[in-house]
C-alpha cells in the first residue's frame, strides 16, 4: 500500500504545475493563494478536529506559517504568473540544490567534490532553462520571473530545514501552519486587492491546488516515506518530467528542448550532490 501512496502522490504532484498556470488565468497569485490555502485549512481542520488541543508548541507556526504557505506560495505563484509553466517548475525544482547550499553554513556540513559537481550541474541546468538555452548571451526573457522561480526554491529549502526540528504530528503541524498562514494571506489580500469572488473555473482550480498540492498529497507522501523511503525517494525524480507531459497536454505549451536538457542536468545535479554530502 505504501508504494501505491508514493505513486499516487507523484502523479498528483505532477499535475499541479498545470493547475497553477490554468488557475492564474482567472486569479491573481494572491487570490489563488487565498482560496487554495482556505481549502487546505478546511481539510486539515476536519482531519485535526478530533485531536484539537492548543499547546505552546503550536506557536512555532506563527513563523512557519509566514514562510509556508504565505511567502513560499506567493513567490511561487508569482513566478508561474510571469513565466511559462515548464520554466517555473524547473526553476522551483532546484530546491534540493538550495538545501545543500544552505546546509553548508547552517548545519556545518563540508561539501565534497561530488557535492560541488552536483551543484555545478544543477545550476547549469537552471541557467539553461532560464536563458532558453542561450548561455552565451545570458539573456533572460523575464529576469524577475527567474528570480521568483529560484527564490521559491530558496524559501522552500529554508522551510524544510526549519521543519527538521518540528516534531509535532503532521496534521497538527499543517493545521496550525495554515491557520497562521491564512491570517497573513487574508490581511495581505485585504490591503492590496480586496476580496473578490472569482469565476467557477478559478475557484475550482484553487480548490484543486489546495487539495492536491498543499493537502492530501502531503499526507500520501508522508505515509509512503514512513513505510518505504527508498522507493519513494527514487520515484520522486519522475515528478518534473511527468509535469512536462501534463503541461504540454493540458496547458498547451510546446516543451522546449532547452527545458528538457536543463531539467535533466538539474535532476542529475541533485542525485550527484546528495551522494556527496
Amino acid at each position: 500500500m505504501s508504494r501505491k501512496h508514493a505513486v499516487l502522490a507523484v502523479v498528483l504532484w505532477s499535475t499541479v504545475a498545470s493547475a497553477f498556470k490554468l488557475s492564474l488565468r482567472y486569479l491573481t497569485p494572491l487570490g489563488l493563494l487565498f482560496y487554495a490555502s482556505l481549502t487546505s485549512l478546511l481539510l486539515f481542520g476536519i482531519l485535526y478536529a478530533r485531536k484539537f488541543s492548543p499547546r505552546r508548541e503550536n506557536l512555532r507556526s506563527a513563523y512557519l506559517g509566514l514562510i509556508n504557505p504565505f511567502l513560499y506560495y506567493l513567490v511561487l505563484f508569482s513566478a508561474y504568473d510571469r513565466l511559462l509553466a515548464q520554466e517555473a517548475q524547473a526553476l522551483n525544482y532546484t530546491w534540493p540544490l538550495m538545501l545543500v547550499l544552505l546546509s553548508i553554513p547552517l548545519l556545518g556540513r563540508r561539501p565534497g567534490i561530488r557535492t560541488i559537481l552536483g551543484l555545478f550541474l544543477g545550476f547549469l541546468g537552471a541557467l539553461i532553462v532560464a536563458t532558453k538555452g542561450n548561455l552565451a548571451s545570458l539573456s533572460f526573457t523575464d529576469p524577475l520571473g527567474v528570480a521568483l522561480g529560484l527564490g521559491s526554491a530558496v524559501i522552500w529549502a529554508s522551510y524544510w530545514l526549519l521543519n527538521l526540528r518540528d516534531e509535532r504530528p503532521l496534521v497538527e503541524k499543517m493545521f496550525w501552519n495554515f491557520l497562521f498562514g491564512f491570517m497573513y494571506i487574508s490581511t495581505a489580500l485585504l490591503v492590496s486587492e480586496g476580496f473578490q469572488i472569482p469565476s467557477l473555473w478559478g475557484l475550482s482550480g484553487a480548490a484543486y491546488v489546495g487539495l492536491f498540492e498543499m493537502g492530501i498529497t502531503f499526507l500520501l507522501w508522508y505515509r509512503a516515506v514512513e513505510s518505504d523511503i527508498a522507493f519513494a525517494s527514487s520515484i520522486a525524480y519522475l515528478v518534473p518530467f511527468l509535469s512536462l507531459f501534463f503541461i504540454s497536454l493540458v496547458v498547451g505549451e510546446r516543451i522546449a528542448s532547452s527545458t528538457i536538457l536543463g531539467l535533466i542536468l538539474i535532476v542529475t545535479g541533485i542525485i550527484v550532490g546528495k551522494k556527496g554530502m
